[in-house]
């Protein structure tokens, strides 16, 4: 799958990197249905450092934190889609509700989120900050989700429905 790769190899490609004297910003998230808040979080993110790294949730955290009916692609899929953008070099999935373990096991120089958080909000805040690494909050204002794209796709499915019904 081109940029997707495991933790540990991950790992050994975040090595050759911090050699060569490339900073490393990681981003997060389920990346269910992409929409344009993704485009504009992972482009924000990796305008903070040489590489960006993408971490994105396995099916049974998305599940989790989003609930039934979620995720409408499967982790693999996701991950595919997410290392198609230009911008990203790296993508491995996780199974935890944060990214904790993984930032602890890369250290990245920064740690993206995007504008639903502060630097103050931020779950990992504490780990980021003990390893010195630090946090910036990226993309544009949270006016787009996966959730509201969901509803306008089901509404205007239900409307051309009801329109061909009407015919």
């Amino acid at each position: 799958m081109g940029k997707v790769f495991s933790q540990s190899d991950l790992l050994d490609r975040v090595a050759a990197h911090r050699v060569n004297g490339q900073t490393l910003a990681l981003a997060n998230g389920c990346f269910d249905v992409i929409h344009v808040g993704h485009v504009r979080y992972l482009n924000g993110a990796a305008a903070e450092a040489d590489r960006l790294i993408v971490a994105v949730n396995d099916d049974q955290s998305v599940k989790f934190l989003k609930g039934l009916g979620r995720p409408v692609l499967p982790a693999e899929e996701r991950a595919e889609l997410v290392g198609a953008f230009r911008v990203v070099d790296y993508v491995v999935l996780f199974s935890e509700p944060t990214v904790d373990k993984l930032l602890d096991a890369l250290r990245p120089d920064v740690h993206c989120k995007g504008t639903d958080y502060t630097v103050e909000t931020v779950p990992e805040r504490e780990i980021v900050l003990a390893y010195g690494g630090r946090i910036a909050i990226v993309g544009d204002p949270k006016l787009h989700s996966t959730k509201d794209l969901i509803q306008t796709i089901s509404d205007r499915f239900h409307l051309l429905a009801d329109d061909v019904r009407q015919s």
